[in-house]
């Protein structure tokens, strides 16, 4: 299945909002680390730099925002935080938007991409592993990165000349 990914912007805070505070208060907890309650929500979409950052995601017909991949960079590294509404999950969405954030920190050139996570996430847990990640666990806690090849294209090398065709 195919995803229409959008970059957001600033403008969007309150769709970002919206989409976190739908999330039951558990898979909340999966994706923040804790249980946050509206006010932190909103304080941490308040925070995103849109400048340095990057937040990624997909709607649905209704233009509800459903799934989220944010892109925190620092220094040489790239952190990912991502989440799929549960009635959208299972069809791809989160493995569409893993890939766009890779892509785009790839077309940064950064090295390394990371993701801080509970330990008993599977289903992010089973992602890191689908995308080949180095992961540790400690203490109910998992740590997952990636290094990454620098982008592709760029360079122009010229074809070898082909023999020429015999009649």
């Amino acid at each position: 299945m195919t995803f229409a990914i959008e970059r957001l912007h600033e403008g969007l805070r309150p769709m970002l909002v919206a989409h976190f505070l739908s999330l039951p208060m558990k898979d909340r907890c999966l994706r923040f680390g804790m249980p946050l309650a509206p006010p932190a929500i909103a304080a941490y979409i308040e925070g995103i730099d849109f400048g340095r950052d990057a937040v990624f995601g997909v709607h649905d017909p209704d233009l509800g925002l459903v799934g989220a991949v944010h892109v925190a960079f620092e220094d040489n590294l790239a952190e990912l935080g991502l989440s799929v509404l549960p009635a959208h999950r299972c069809r791809g969405m989160g493995t569409a938007l893993f890939k766009r954030a890779m892509a785009h920190v790839r077309n940064r050139s950064i090295p390394r991409l990371v993701m801080h996570f509970l330990a008993d996430n599977g289903p992010i847990m089973r992602m890191a592993r689908r995308f080949g990640m180095h992961i540790v666990t400690s203490a109910g806690d998992a740590d997952a990165h990636l290094d990454l090849r620098p982008r592709s294209g760029g360079i122009i090398r010229p074809i070898a000349a082909l023999p020429e065709m015999m009649p």
